[in-house]
């Protein structure tokens, strides 16, 4: 099952030459893909682009087999496709933890105890209990990135979009999330800048050239 298609995709911000040039991508249900290319190249405005936050100036979004053109049309894939961005302060935004993570579950619809039980669950799963109560702002750079995951984890996600997640991370806790991501069942899109990481995660690979995906 095809869970993301993206077809000759065309994009330029303003003033500037186009970043994208008739992109094609495919996401298969439990497939894992990197994208790689030069800084600048467009890769994580594919990623902007899937979930509807940038849009095209010419191509298709298929998402879930259903084209993906009106600001409602994306509200569906937000729910089901989770978007880890490079900086968890753009990510992390209520006081505690536990918080955070409610905070997609609550709007969904879950009541407070189903958000709460979905918290201990996705915390009891990556081994993150300790950090339940914990101040947002107050954790460390790896602590943000490994929670960053688990307010995504909670929305129950079909694929996870990932932009750069091992930046700002020591050995120790890169380590960790590779770990945990690898046990993950969800397809997965991954930008980043380490040849390992792609490799432990996500070895097959498109390279971004002149505003093209070629495979590699």
């Amino acid at each position: 099952m095809t869970l993301i298609a993206l077809d000759d995709i065309c994009f330029a911000y303003p003033g500037q030459a186009p970043v994208l040039n008739g992109a094609n991508l495919r996401l298969e249900a439990g497939q894992r893909l990197s994208l790689t290319g030069p800084n600048g190249a467009g890769k994580s405005t594919l990623l902007r682009i899937t979930l509807g936050l940038q849009r095209p100036s010419s191509g298709a979004v298929t998402v879930f087999g259903k084209p993906r053109q009106a600001e409602a049309d994306f509200h569906e894939v937000r729910r089901h496709i989770g978007l880890v961005f490079q900086d968890p302060d753009d990510q992390l935004f209520c006081p505690t933890v536990a918080e955070d993570i409610a905070f997609g579950p609550l709007n969904l619809g879950k009541t407070r105890d189903e958000a709460l039980a979905i918290v201990d669950r996705v915390l009891g799963d990556l081994n993150l209990m300790h950090l339940k109560e914990r101040t947002t702002h107050k954790l460390s750079g790896g602590e943000k990135r490994l929670i960053t995951l688990a307010t995504v984890l909670a929305m129950e996600p079909q694929a996870l979009l990932l932009d750069e997640p091992t930046n700002a991370l020591d050995t120790k806790n890169e380590a960790r999330l590779l770990e945990i991501l690898q046990s993950l069942p969800q397809a997965i899109l991954l930008v980043s800048h380490s040849p390992a990481f792609r490799d432990a995660l996500a070895p097959d690979r498109l390279e971004l050239r002149d505003g093209k995906l070629v495979a590699v």
